[in-house]
């Protein structure tokens, strides 16, 4: 069971920046620095594809209402990554069923993804674009510092990733009804386009 604290970390993690995940478990073990990692993530096609698509997601997890477009996108792809990366750990370590890693990885992933993608939304109420820039920042350093942390004391990072996914959890409640707000604008902006799209298929008298 001592892979468990690591496919918790890296669940956690996935929710949150799912390429970011796999391209430093990939970097790690390629470079030496782990030797839990499994090979497929260390494959030179797999880092290339993660480091574009953390790129993309780097730079539209940084504009208002894209980054929303953006999480609401991954909702199946980071619990899924969360799932598989776990599972290939376990598979790598043997104590923990492949199963039940992928249970333990998808979950936190999906938890710590609408945590996410709800904090983002709450923060688009705000006419400012600072806060989201400030927010994804924090975001991507919080989850390369954690999953860096994670490969020599995954007890201790495992605890990190849990407090922040219950104080995440908490703060969500707070901010339930700046989400609202943003799920009701956005409403509006749906309908307006809808009703100019028909507008402009009217016949002329």
């Amino acid at each position: 069971m001592s892979v468990l604290p690591l496919v918790f970390t890296s669940g956690w993690a996935s929710g949150i920046n799912a390429y970011a995940v796999v391209l430093l478990l990939g970097v790690f073990g390629a470079t030496g620095l782990s030797d839990e990692v499994p090979a497929s993530l260390q494959r030179t096609d797999v880092l290339v594809v993660a480091g574009v698509l953390f790129l993309c997601e780097v730079v539209a997890d940084k504009i208002p209402y894209v980054d929303s477009v953006w999480d609401s996108a991954h909702t199946v792809i980071r619990p899924v990554a969360g799932a598989v990366v776990a599972a290939l750990l376990a598979g790598e370590s043997g104590p923990l069923p492949e199963l039940a890693a992928g249970a333990v990885g998808g979950s936190t992933a999906l938890m710590s993804h609408l945590v996410k993608a709800g904090t983002r939304m709450a923060v688009n109420t705000s006419p400012e674009p600072f806060s989201n820039v400030a927010m994804s920042t924090a975001e991507d350093l919080g989850v390369a510092g954690i999953v860096t942390f994670a490969m020599f004391h995954p007890l201790v990072a495992a605890a990190v990733a849990g407090t922040l996914l219950l104080l995440g959890m908490v703060i969500l409640v707070f901010l339930a009804s700046r989400i609202r707000r943003f799920l009701r604008r956005r409403a509006q902006r749906r309908e307006k386009k809808r009703l100019a799209g028909a507008g402009s298929h009217w016949p002329l008298d």
